[in-house]
Order: C-alpha cells, then sequence, then structure tokens
C-alpha cells in the first residue's frame, strides 16, 4: 500500500537514521581486555573449537547456535508488494528480525537471497544449516514455498517454517477452536469454506483438517469459482484441494455453511453471504489491509456471527506475533530437530486456552477495555499479552519433548518457565503499553513549541497513530508555513492557538493566573503579561480544562518551563514538592529514576513523599513498584549525612506505606544485581526480586546516573516526567529527538487518562 508522501520522508528517516537499518551484532562477553580478546579470537577460541570438533552439539553450548533463527527470503513475495528483489526485501525481513528479539529474545540474521530457483535457493539454506539453531522462510511465492518448505524440512536437521504459511494457519486454528466452543458445534461436524487457495490458506486448510475437521467438509475457491473435480486448470498444487461438488461459486458454497476463512482479496463476501450461513457462523475475513467483508458490515448482517478479520481495529485480530516467536522459542529450547505438526498444534491450543483465562490488568489497562474476556469478541489473545512467551513456548517445548524431535529434554518446566519470564529484548514494552493504551481514549495535549519542525513532525506521528489529539501553539502563520513546506498534510486541521493573537483567552487566562497568585506577588498587570508567555499559556490552558495535557521544553531550558507550571497548575492536594521521573528503557525492563531534575538535595520527609509519589505513578499503571533507595553505603556501612537520609527516609515510608516494597540504603551495584543482594544481604526484601525504581540521595547523583546511562546507549531515556502535579504536564530534554517528543506525548495523553485532577492548593 502506498504511503503519504509525508509519512515516506519520515519512514526512510527511520530507516536511515544515525545508523542505518534496524539491527546490529552486539559482543555478550567481556572484551575489554587483551586476555578477554585472546580467549574470545586466538589463541582461546580454539579450545572450543576442538570440543565442538568432538562433538557437534556442543555448537549449542559454546556459540550462539542454540538462539539464533535465519530469517530467509529471495523476495519473490514480499508484503502487498510481490517480486521486489532480495534487496528490496531486507527492510521486511530486518523488522521480522526486531519482532523475533523483543518478544522472546531470539537472535536473527537475515539473509536475502538472489536465488529464484527453488533448487538453488534450497542448496544455499542447507549449506547455513551449520549456523543455525531453526530457519524461518519468508515471503516465498507460492508454489515455490511448499517445495522449498518441504525439502528444507526433509533434508535439515534443525526446526523450518514458513511463517507466511503456518503462523496464519496457527493462529486461525486458536480462533477457530475457541469459536467452536463458543457456538457448540464440533469440528466433526464443521462445514468451512475457504477464499483463496496460496500458502496461507492450504496451511490453514491442513491443520483445521489435523484438529479434526473432516476433509470433504471443506471447499475452497480460488479466483476462477469452486475448485472442484470437474476443473482442469488445476495443478499439483490446487489438485488436492478439489471436492467433488456441485457449487461453482462463493455464494453457492457458503450457503448453509459453518465457517468462512478469506485468505484472498477485500469485498469479495457480500452481507447476504454471511446472511445466508448458518445458525451461528464463523467468519474469518483475513485479507489486509481490506478483508474479505468489513466487520461492520459483517456484524450488521448477523447478530449471532463470531467474526475474525486481521486488523488490529476490530476485535480478534489475527495475527502472525502471536505465534512464530514463541514457537521458535520452544524449538529453540529443546535444540528440535523440525517444528512438526505436533508442535504446531500445541501452539495453536496453548493460544486458545490463553484466551480463556483471566485478562491480566496491565493487559486491560493497555487497550482500555474492562470487558475483556473469553467470548464472541474475544477469541484470541491480544498481541501484548506477557503470559504468551511462557505460554505457548512451553506448550511447543513440551510437544517436541513428547513427539521425539527434540534433542534436549527440560527437568524443571517451572525454573523454565521463569527464565522466560525473565527474557527480554531492549525493553520498549513499556512504552508499547502505553502507545496501545492511549490509542483506546487519545487525550487533548497542548503543545507549546509547534512552530518548530521537530514538534510539528512528533504531532503527526501522533495523529497518524491516534496517541492524542495534539494542540498546535504558537505563532500561527510559521505554523502554517512549516505545515505546507514540509508536507504535513495530516495535522493541516489541528487548532493552532497563538498566545499573541488569542485575545479572549489572554483575558480569562490573565484572571486565572492573577487569582492563583495575587497573594504572592502577581498584579494583574504582570499576569497579562506572564501568560503570552506560551509556556504561561499553555500551562493555563490545562488548568482552565481548554487541554487535557501540557508538554514543552524542546527549545526552553528546563528552569523556564517547570516555573509556569508550578505557579499556574501547582502540585497535588499534600504533596509538598514535585519531583521529576525518568523511565530508562533497558534489556532488563523499564527502570524508573527519582528525583532526577528538580530538588537538589532533598531531606528524608522528602526523600519519602517522592518515593510515594512514584509509586503512586507506577500502581496508576499497574507496575508493582520495587523500590531501592540508593546510597554509596550499605544498610548502615557508613554513619554519614546522606547515608544516614536514606535509613530515615525507609523508616518514614514503611510507616506510610508498609505494604510497599522497598528497602535501603544501598549501593547500586547491589541493586541491580540480584545474585549479588542475595549473597551479601539475604535479609532484604529485594533480595528475591528486581528492584525497578530507583531513588537518588540528591539531584547530581541521579542526574548524572541516567545521563551516564543514555551516553552509553545502555538505555534509552523516556522523560522527565513530573509527578506530583495537579494536572499533566511534562517537560521535555532540551533538543529532544522527534521520537522522544512521541514518546512524551503519548505519556501525557496516558496520564490524562489515569489521573484525577484534585483541588488547587
Amino acid at each position: 500500500m502506498p504511503h503519504r508522501k509525508s509519512n515516506q520522508e519520515e519512514i526512510l528517516e527511520y530507516h536511515a537514521g544515525k545508523r542505518p537499518g534496524k539491527i546490529e551484532v552486539v559482543p555478550t562477553k567481556p572484551s575489554n581486555s587483551q586476555r578477554d580478546l585472546s580467549i574470545a579470537y586466538s589463541p582461546g577460541v580454539a579450545v572450543p573449537c576442538q570440543h565442538i570438533q568432538e562433538n557437534k552439539s556442543a555448537a549449542y553450548t559454546y556459540t550462539a547456535k542454540g538462539n539464533l533463527v535465519g530469517v530467509i527470503s529471495n523476495g519473490t513475495a514480499v508484503l502487498g508488494l510481490g517480486d521486489i528483489g532480495p534487496e528490496a526485501s531486507k527492510p521486511v525481513m530486518e523488522g521480522k528480525g526486531v519482532l523475533f528479539k523483543i518478544f522472546a529474545d531470539i537472535d536473527v540474521f537475515d539473509l536475502e537471497l538472489n536465488a529464484k530457483d527453488p533448487d538453488a535457493f534450497i542448496e544455499a539454506v542447507k549449506a547455513l544449516e551449520p549456523t543455525f539453531g531453526g530457519i524461518n522462510l519468508e515471503d516465498i511465492k507460492a508454489p515455490d514455498c511448499f517445495y522449498i518448505e518441504k525439502r528444507l524440512k526433509e533434508e535439515t536437521d534443525i526446526p523450518v517454517m514458513h511463517d507466511d504459511q503456518h503462523g496464519t494457519a496457527i493462529i486461525a486454528t486458536a480462533a477457530l477452536l475457541n469459536a467452536c466452543e463458543l457456538v457448540k458445534k464440533e469440528l466433526k461436524d464443521l462445514k468451512i469454506v475457504f477464499n483463496g487457495a496460496g500458502a496461507a490458506a492450504t496451511s490453514c486448510l491442513n491443520l483445521f483438517v489435523s484438529c479434526g475437521v473432516p476433509p470433504e467438509q471443506i471447499l475452497v475457491a480460488d479466483s476462477r469459482g469452486i475448485i472442484h473435480t470437474q476443473r482442469e486448470d488445476l495443478g499439483p498444487e490446487k489438485a488436492p484441494l478439489a471436492r467433488d461438488t456441485d457449487c461453482q461459486t462463493l455464494a453457492e458454497a457458503v450457503k448453509g455453511a459453518d465457517v468462512f476463512v478469506g485468505l484472498s482479496v477485500g469485498g469479495v463476501l457480500s452481507q447476504d453471504m454471511v446472511r445466508s450461513m448458518a445458525k451461528d457462523p464463523v467468519v474469518f475475513a483475513l485479507a489486509n489491509p481490506d478483508p474479505e467483508i468489513s466487520y461492520q458490515d459483517a456484524m450488521d448482517a448477523r447478530q449471532d456471527i463470531i467474526m475474525a478479520t486481521g486488523r488490529s481495529d476490530n476485535p480478534n485480530q489475527v495475527n502472525n506475533v502471536l505465534g512464530f516467536p514463541y514457537i521458535f522459542r520452544g524449538a529453540l529450547d529443546v535444540r528440535a530437530r523440525k517444528i512438526n505438526e505436533e508442535m504446531k498444534l500445541a501452539a495453536a491450543r496453548a493460544i486458545a486456552e490463553l484466551a480463556k483465562e483471566p485478562v491480566p490488568e496491565m493487559v486491560n489497562i493497555a487497550y482500555d477495555d474492562d470487558s475483556l474476556q473469553f467470548g464472541p469478541r474475544y477469541i484470541i489473545p491480544k498481541p501484548f499479552d506477557p503470559r504468551l512467551i511462557h505460554q505457548v513456548a512451553i506448550a511447543v517445548a513440551q510437544a517436541a519433548v513428547e513427539s521425539g524431535v527434540a534433542r534436549q529434554e527440560i527437568s524443571d518446566w517451572k525454573a523454565y518457565r521463569e527464565e522466560l519470564l525473565s527474557r527480554v529484548g531492549r525493553d520498549d514494552k513499556f512504552i508499547r503499553l502505553a502507545q496501545e493504551k492511549a490509542r483506546q481514549d487519545p487525550r487533548s495535549v497542548v503543545l507549546a513549541e509547534a512552530d518548530n519542525l521537530k514538534t510539528l513532525k512528533a504531532a503527526q506521528v501522533v495523529v497518524d497513530d491516534g496517541l492524542a489529539k495534539p494542540i498546535l501553539l504558537g505563532n500561527r502563520e510559521r505554523i502554517q508555513s512549516l505545515i505546507a513546506e514540509n508536507n504535513l498534510e495530516d495535522i493541516a486541521h489541528l487548532p493552532i492557538i497563538d498566545a499573541f493573537a488569542d485575545t479572549d483567552k489572554i483575558e480569562t487566562y490573565a484572571q486565572l493566573f492573577y487569582q492563583r497568585r495575587q497573594r504572592k506577588g502577581v498584579t494583574l498587570f504582570d499576569a497579562r503579561k506572564r501568560i503570552r508567555d506560551r509556556n504561561y499559556f499553555g500551562a493555563a490552558m490545562v488548568a482552565a480544562g481548554d487541554a487535557d495535557a501540557f508538554v514543552s521544553g524542546l527549545t526552553r531550558k528546563y528552569s523556564e518551563v517547570v516555573k509556569p507550571i508550578f505557579e499556574v497548575i501547582g502540585t497535588r492536594e499534600g504533596i509538598r514538592k514535585a519531583a521529576g521521573l525518568y523511565i530508562m528503557s533497558t534489556k532488563r525492563g523499564p527502570l524508573f529514576f527519582a528525583d532526577t531534575t528538580i530538588n537538589e538535595n532533598p531531606n528524608a520527609q522528602e526523600i519519602a513523599d517522592l518515593t510515594l509519589q512514584t509509586a503512586a505513578v507506577l500502581e496508576r499503571i499497574n507496575i508493582n513498584p520495587k523500590v531501592a533507595l540508593l546510597s554509596y553505603s550499605n544498610f548502615g556501612s557508613a554513619r554519614l549525612p546522606d547515608a544516614q537520609k536514606m535509613q530515615k527516609a525507609l523508616k518514614l515510608i514503611r510507616e506510610k506505606a508498609p505494604n510497599l516494597l522497598v528497602d535501603g540504603e544501598m549501593q547500586a551495584n547491589f541493586a541491580l544485581d540480584k545474585t549479588l543482594l542475595q549473597e551479601t544481604f539475604p535479609f532484604s526484601p529485594l533480595s528475591e526480586r528486581h528492584p525497578n525504581v530507583l531513588i537518588f540521595p540528591n539531584l547530581s547523583a541521579s542526574n548524572i546516573a541516567y545521563k551516564l546511562l543514555q551516553s552509553f546507549g545502555a538505555a534509552e531515556a523516556i522523560g522527565p516526567v513530573l509527578i506530583g502535579v495537579n494536572k499533566p504536564a511534562h517537560v521535555l530534554q532540551l533538543g529532544s529527538s522527534v521520537r522522544e517528543i512521541v514518546n512524551m506525548i503519548t505519556l501525557a495523553s496516558v496520564d490524562a487518562q489515569t489521573q484525577k485532577p484534585q483541588p488547587q492548593l
């Protein structure tokens, strides 16, 4: 599908960026000294080489093979773009690698082969077998994909799966199992009609049959009509799909059918066809981006229908990401020789069973839907359900062991489950969940620096992704000129407010500001003058209820932006001081640093207040706070003022919130290394948990810490998020990137959803 010109620039900038592409190779062992290098390479590397020579399976022990998947394509059927060639397919293959990493912590080498000839392709992949623990075939045209996968499965000794076929089939099968349970129909009694006879449709059909659907009760249609035994145009791929039937057209076939599965093109299934289906029909219209029938048209046609599509904006999205990362995860972890039918069925059943379990609150919050429960609108889990990695991977691993294709058995399944739960790549899951929640109820966010191109680009991303409703604050002529010059047409409709031109609002907001600050030295004349400053004006919009949240700071000093927020919006009731919170996205998950921006040297009571505020923020977004109070000492090992301050703060916190998991004072390395903490201070309640909140003794320590992590590339910083403010108002880092602005607007929108305003102090 072609992209708008304004989006093309943004997309190309994302893929090019400072470092072209989306993936890199990162060393996993120390490599800082000559000794390290002599072990990593010559001469020390000869030792594992000799072990592997004696026993090839040792490659799983001494190399990355056991966690490495090859995503391999020849570029002959890329997305909806067709045969665009191997070079042009590389961005897609890199993207698939990203999904493997973020969902299942699987490393990927993407390989784009200049090999349209199936046999040449097969020989190239076979030669690569020693490198990989598994092969994910991707975007290969039919019928070549059938032949290639079949031969590679027969001629290699590692898992091989063509995800375009089997990924869709596994998720569709899970949906079918649950749909049939809801309508109380047996698989053996189903009459099913497929529209589409390509790789995905054929794989779906075969997996349905493996589950118990009689093959003779399945009709398949292609572009020429029903595939029946009298047709003379059937090749070897379609011949097995032919049935002895009088039906010639799709309309004839679906009459009285229990299930329709579309893997073809949009708009081929009419409402009349749906009305002609059997009682309690099941319709999977999986063509993308336009399904065979739209969700709304299908629901309007029948009240008793269960409907699924491939779209994320409809219930019951059949999305391959529910399956392939976790299928390969389970296969790799038992060193499986192949992905067989038993493993695919196990994955389908595990996904189906997960949909019947109570939905975690974090998923409800992410999708802003408290009604998510097993039923017609929820027959398969949501893609961001954190339980998928252990539910599906364990089922696949067990099936591999039981079916005899595993080289290595797992003796402690409970420990394996814990290992899966701890597996993450660079964890941007926090911001992904925040984006999902923001989309459910996007709030109005006033952007105080809208006459800056970065801000406008961020606004366009926010609008395109449905994350918030930006209000553009700044010079109207400049904003309109930047929108026109940079083809940002998607935001041309957004409201633009000029603090100098909007005289009615200036007076309204000046009066509001004056009422709040008249006993703190501000005259009405002062108020009218200051309110023309966009940061005062934007804060007043939020205070007056004309916007839900406020974001600024791209071009102004932090102090210049935060002062208007405090003076106009103020702090929440009972809060002595507001604070700054940074969210550090790290490999081990999100870490929350406070206070990073405001309080220079807080006392024990202020540290306690700050900790409780931070914990409350996390609890509002359904993250369980686990707090470490940091210092240069451990549990009283030093008696100097900073250490004693943190000790006293701990006592105050426990008095106020006895159920909060918090401990300290402790050094940062003990807080971040659970094993070290367990060995040295086993009495600490944090010794069994990884803290996710780090509270620093002063501004210097926190500010230095987050900037060091950010500079070394060890974490991506999101923030600072102001906590303790009466209404959502957040300050950007000076010179923030477009991505950072988008993240902050997203958090502001979510903050506006979850925060209940309190009376102004």
